[in-house]
């Protein structure tokens, strides 16, 4: 584990960083072995909140063995920030979310979504808590920066947020291929390039949605918030 927004290397975790505090990001947990699940719970993660669809949340043959067993002491908690098959999202997001000009529109269609994402944050009070999706990027990133704004961190803290966990992804494609057609790894010059309009992008989300502001007014208690915060190590108001 290194300081605040840097690495996290547990064992076979891809695109693993720190939010702030004791909340941390990555790629899709199956990607751990059960010496990372060690290493994790050594790190005081107690809540893993996975960002993803429930057909999406499956092993594939290429993913290291572990048993159930490894993340014993450790509450999986599946809580999906969209709904892919439904017509709204895709007509703004098309078929997935990789952009952050999108995550606007993505939290204001499902702020139910959201505010149980950020309940379970708050319920791991106890100990550090992971979120993750397929890549560690948008969907991530989406909820990440939102973190990162009650967090109280500034705009160029919260672009590079995206752009470490852009480009720790693109490496992956790089060394093992990308994972569908959709993706692919982009060479420097590009990603640059993209990186400039998106760090953009991930800024003007957060301060457009106004977090805290967004979570009250959609059911997340004061009480949720506070415990949030704490485990951010944050006492910004919203």
């Amino acid at each position: 584990m290194e300081t605040t927004g840097g690495a996290v290397s547990w064992d076979g975790a891809v695109n693993a960083w720190q939010v702030a505090g004791r909340v941390y990001r990555m790629g899709r947990r199956e990607w751990l072995t059960e010496a990372g699940w060690r290493h994790a719970y050594d790190d005081g993660v107690r809540t893993v909140i996975d960002l993803r669809n429930s057909r999406e949340a499956q092993r594939r043959d290429t993913d290291p063995a572990v048993t159930e067993a490894a993340w014993s002491g450790v509450t999986i908690v599946a809580a999906p920030t969209e709904e892919p098959d439904d017509p709204r999202f895709t007509a703004v997001c098309g078929p997935y979310l990789n952009d952050p000009a999108h995550y606007l529109h993505n939290v204001r269609l499902y702020p139910e979504k959201f505010v149980a994402v950020f309940r379970a944050v708050a319920a791991a009070e106890a100990g550090a808590v992971v979120i993750h999706c397929a890549a560690g990027r948008d969907r991530s990133g989406m909820v990440a920066a939102m973190l990162q704004d009650l967090a109280g961190d500034p705009d160029q803290l919260i672009a590079d947020g995206y752009a470490k966990a852009a480009r720790g992804i693109n490496e992956r494609f790089r060394t093992h291929g990308p994972p569908h057609a959709g993706e692919r790894y982009i060479d420097d010059a590009e990603l640059t390039r993209l990186l400039e309009r998106r760090g953009r992008a991930v800024v003007e989300f957060v301060r457009e949605l106004d977090t805290g502001t967004f979570l009250l007014r959609n059911g997340l208690s004061e009480a949720g918030l506070g415990a949030v915060l704490s485990l951010l190590g944050s006492r910004v108001a919203p």
